[in-house]
């Protein structure tokens, strides 16, 4: 079942402290959007990637991208203000009416296991998202007051890629745009259209590396996967 995928790229990770795009850090040896790039790269299914990135980015992502032999990118498209005007920079790019998924470059321990019912479920439903339950019991606060206990039964962490039918993302952000809604994800876009977004059972591997205390654990995840080889 063939896929799209949009890889948001031009954030700053400040809260990684790294002095420059996170994505061009290295772990295991290899850039992190290298590491994201080549689960794609590699699944027969995947027919292109749009990336959008910082135009200041972009010389040494395309030097990246030919020594590590990433041939499915189609297009880089220049980022927004916020991750979600990047995503639909690179929406409005993006051919066919097919299944787009759209997934953070700084997860780079996706699967391709979970891709396949991901694609399969947004076909069927439109939308869907992989999430993975909550493990800790998450309280509601005012201040430092707690004012609630949450059931955590019905508390997922939702992740990325999320799937959609190409023309229910593109409508989402239109309508995102001019109302200047900002939503969390773009599943809450689609949300907003009153339409179902599914959710997809993920994995605790993939994780976002937003902070520097993330890379230890990266490379822990590295480390596991070449033991199970």
């Amino acid at each position: 079942m063939d896929y799209q995928v949009i890889l948001p790229a031009a954030g700053q990770g400040k809260r990684m402290g790294a002095g420059k795009n996170k994505l061009l850090l290295v772990i295991g040896e290899i850039p992190v959007f290298i590491h994201t790039l080549r689960v794609f790269e590699n699944d027969s299914e995947c027919t292109g990637i749009y990336l959008a990135i910082n135009p200041q980015d972009e010389e040494e992502m395309r030097v990246l991208l030919k020594e590590h032999n990433i041939t499915k990118v189609i297009e880089m498209v220049p980022g927004g203000e916020e991750r979600q005007h990047s995503v639909y920079n690179a929406v409005k790019a993006v051919a066919g009416e097919g299944i787009v998924l759209v997934h953070d470059a700084a997860r780079p321990f996706i699967s391709q296991d979970l891709l396949r019912p991901l694609v399969k479920m947004a076909e069927e439903k439109g939308a869907a998202v992989l999430a993975v339950p909550l493990k800790d019991t998450v309280k509601k606060a005012d201040g430092n007051l707690i004012t609630e206990t949450l059931e955590r039964s019905c508390l997922w962490a939702v992740q990325t890629p999320q799937a959609f039918r190409i023309p229910v993302l593109l409508e989402a952000h239109q309508k995102a745009e001019v109302e200047r809604f900002l939503g969390t994800d773009d599943a809450s876009l689609v949300e907003r259209l009153g339409k179902e977004v599914v959710i997809v059972e993920g994995s605790y591997d993939n994780i976002k590396l937003t902070t520097p205390e993330d890379l230890y654990f990266a490379e822990a995840i590295i480390k596991k996967t070449k033991n199970q080889q």
